[in-house]
């Protein structure tokens, strides 16, 4: 039988943002709202989110062409955008099958609590904070906005997407912080305490690398296997320094 997976799956989180920064000197000062006049989608990288994603571009330059990617998918958002295309302006360009920005791989949405801080958010709506200590990230659903389950709805759609037309290819995503963890979720066929207890644990480095490479061994057709967690070494020898930053807006952890 045809093999259904890509050969390889790369995904990413972008690079440090100027929303993280802005986000971590509200937190700071224990301000109500993140300072940043951007909508959320046309927040760039940082400096440091800028040299985060030439070193990642240059760590898969590293890799022999044969292991290159050959599809990259991304986040429209800015700040994804620029990862990737710091990663691609790396690429032979010969190689590459397709190049996609697609809206499935955006941000959560945040609805009535987007750049609210943690203690704008237990100000201005302590039901809600309340609300969601109780049920949790995973179901909690914000006025207007997304649960992790909302997002994991859309992810799946993605994986159709790259099963049916990048099977035997090696696939790049670059997306954000909740896209790593609800692929991860999706992938490695996790439940929610699994899911959140990877959350609660650790926050996704900024550029870091999670992959999975096909095995054929696997199940009766073959599976990819995670060879690669938050890889963030490309990064560490490069020089420059790692920062593991929760997207905006900040939200209490599970």
């Amino acid at each position: 039988m045809e093999q259904k997976w890509p050969q390889q799956l790369w995904i990413v989180r972008h690079g440090q943002s100027a929303g993280n920064v802005a986000r971590d000197t509200a937190e700071a000062e224990k301000q109500l709202l993140i300072s940043i006049a951007e909508r959320d989608i046309d927040v760039p990288l940082s400096g440091l989110g800028e040299q985060q994603a030439e070193a990642l571009g240059d760590w898969f330059l590293t890799l022999p062409l044969e292991q290159q990617p050959t599809v990259v998918l991304y986040s429209p958002y800015v700040r994804a955008r620029e990862t990737a295309q710091a990663v691609l302006s790396r690429l032979d360009k010969s190689s590459l099958v397709s190049v996609v920005a697609d809206e499935r791989l955006r941000e959560k949405e945040f609805g009535i609590l987007d750049r609210l801080t943690v203690h704008g958010i237990a100000s201005k709506y302590p039901e809600l904070h309340e609300q969601r200590q109780h049920v949790g990230k995973f179901y909690f659903r914000p006025p207007g906005g997304e649960s992790w389950c909302d997002v994991i709805l859309r992810l799946r759609s993605v994986l159709d997407t790259v099963t049916r037309e990048y099977r035997g290819e090696r696939v790049l995503i670059v997306g954000h912080q909740v896209i790593v963890n609800c692929l991860r979720y999706l992938l490695e066929r996790c439940d929610e305490q699994a899911i959140l207890a990877i959350d609660k644990a650790a926050d996704v480095p900024n550029c870091s690398v999670t992959s999975y490479a096909f095995n054929p061994a696997l199940g009766k057709h073959g599976k990819l296997q995670l060879d690669l967690c938050n890889f963030v070494a490309p990064l560490e020898a490069s020089g420059t320094p790692i920062t593991a930053q929760p997207d905006m807006p900040a939200a209490p952890k599970a």
